[in-house]
């Protein structure tokens, strides 16, 4: 039987380990075959050079599968870093923002994310940038929004005078 080949080979075992790397059923199917080829009597390295991993990743592997059987080989829940506000105080920040800085003390009329940063500082010792308050506004459900600024008694004539957008006109019916 002739030998079958892949073309751009270099570029498609990228292209195999991305999509491997990014679909959790096909990373538990990744770590069966290494934990396999263990079994099958292969040292760690080799399986490390076979599949592309680090060293001590297929280690990592047969321990787990040893310790827990398959379930070891199952992705685990990743927790990630804690949230630096808890519940309570996310639902505080939320009545907060129902309201007007101005009713916290603070000189604005409008919420945004340095003047919220300032607030959770001042209210819980909890420090964040100003574009993750901006990210707690939509987690939250809310939309920045600034007021236009309208000139004091102006003449809407001179206004609309050098408005760059025109004005909407009728269009006649067809």
């Amino acid at each position: 039987m002739k030998a079958l080949t892949i073309s751009d080979r270099d570029e498609m075992i990228l292209a195999l380990q991305d999509e491997i790397r990014r679909s959790p059923d096909a990373r538990y199917d990744h770590r069966l075959h290494g934990v396999l080829l263990v079994a099958e009597g292969m040292s760690c390295r080799e399986a490390v050079k076979r599949l592309g991993d680090s060293p001590g990743t297929v280690v990592n592997w047969v321990r787990r599968f040893e310790a827990n059987g398959f379930g070891g080989l199952s992705e685990g829940e990743r927790t990630g870093r804690p949230r630096r506000l808890t519940p309570k105080q996310m639902e505080k920040v939320e009545a907060a923002l129902r309201r007007t800085p101005a009713d916290y003390g603070l000189a604005a009329q409008l919420w945004d994310g340095p003047l919220l940063s300032a607030f959770l500082q001042k209210q819980f010792g909890v420090s964040l940038k100003a574009r993750q308050c901006q990210r707690l506004f939509r987690r939250l459900g809310f939309r920045l929004r600034k007021p236009r600024p309208e000139i004091a008694q102006a003449d809407p004539v001179m206004q609309a005078a050098v408005k760059k957008t025109p004005a909407a006109r009728a269009r006649p019916q067809s």
